[in-house]
């Protein structure tokens, strides 16, 4: 059963032009993304692909042009004021940075128990026993919810950062880059404790990053964006056992770990288009090894090519 059910999701912004003209640059055009309850979703994609801003938008942080977003039963992007402040609980964000995402000024355990007062949840008496609840739950020490953040490590920071996402009990985790600004050996050490959490409360992950060794790591299912929309989605196996966009075999095959990328030899060659005046086809036609004709027409849909497997491309495959 799913938890979230995003379809045709639209994110634009308006840009201004030269001589007082403005046009829009759709950083998310038309997506629909499914999360199961329990499962982990990853958003993959270069720096300006669109998955940030989509898994922001559908947890309501930037303004969605048009779509729907359900968690559950709820459309969260047609709720308003107390609806939307109570709708917030079910959804929370591990941010990427743990240096800038915790207030400086307030110890680790006012910091956990924020969102809990700003909510409403659980009832007062009962906070400051969640607070170390969450302390022991990732790892970290009683006394240390007297610190301030700067006396905290970058890991330690990134677990006072997942404690707070807890701390109103959400249905759905937005896990925004959560390990990018890590050493390699915390990395590991945080997306151990993520697994854990995962499996001991049933959490659902919507998880963005560049870095495919941690997809592969964390992920039930894999979609894969390019310039706002979705080129490639499947489970992980079959997404990294048999990619069949040009973009995601480069994608992969960038990645030295992946013998099975490394195989294909897929490189990327050209530019990007300009994401304000787009081409009337493919957006990666100008950086696709396999381009035809017909690819610079028309934008390809985004079909199924095997079960649970949708590819937008009109030459998938080897």
């Amino acid at each position: 059963m799913s938890l979230l059910e995003i379809k045709n999701l639209s994110v634009r912004f308006r840009v201004k032009r030269a001589w007082g003209k403005s046009s829009y640059l759709h950083a998310v055009d038309d997506v629909s993304l499914s999360v199961p309850r329990g499962q982990t979703l990853a958003l993959v994609g270069e720096s300006g692909s669109g998955k940030t801003t989509a898994a922001l938008a559908a947890a309501r942080l930037v303004p969605a042009a048009g779509g729907s977003v359900m968690l559950g039963d709820t459309d969260l992007l047609k709720l308003e004021g107390e609806a939307l402040r109570q709708a917030r609980a079910r959804v929370q964000v591990i941010f990427q940075d743990p240096y800038s995402s915790l207030n400086p000024r307030l110890r680790a355990g006012a910091i956990v128990r924020e969102p809990m007062d700003a909510l409403g949840t659980p009832d007062k008496p009962d906070r400051d026993a969640r607070v170390a609840e969450l302390f022991a739950q990732v790892g970290l020490r009683p006394e240390q919810r007297a610190l301030f953040p700067h006396q905290f490590s970058g890991g330690q920071r990134q677990r006072i950062g997942i404690a707070r996402a807890l701390a109103t009990s959400p249905d759905l985790i937005v896990c925004d880059e959560a390990v990018s600004a890590l050493d390699v050996a915390v990395q590991a050490q945080i997306l151990n404790l993520l697994r854990r959490l995962q499996t001991d409360l049933g959490l659902t992950y919507l998880f963005i990053s560049h870095d495919l060794g941690v997809v592969q790591h964390m992920s039930d299912r894999v979609a894969v964006m390019y310039m706002g929309r979705i080129v490639e989605e499947a489970d992980r196996i079959a997404l990294f056992s048999n990619p069949q966009h040009p973009y995601t075999q480069a994608l992969l095959a960038a990645v030295p770990s992946v013998e099975r990328a490394k195989r294909s030899g897929v490189k990327m060659t050209g530019e990007a288009p300009d994401p304000l005046n787009p081409p009337p086809g493919c957006m990666f036609a100008s950086r696709c090894p396999k381009v035809q004709p017909s690819c610079k027409a028309s934008p390809p849909p985004l079909d199924a090519q095997a079960p649970d497997h949708r590819v937008a491309c009109f030459f998938p495959g080897e």
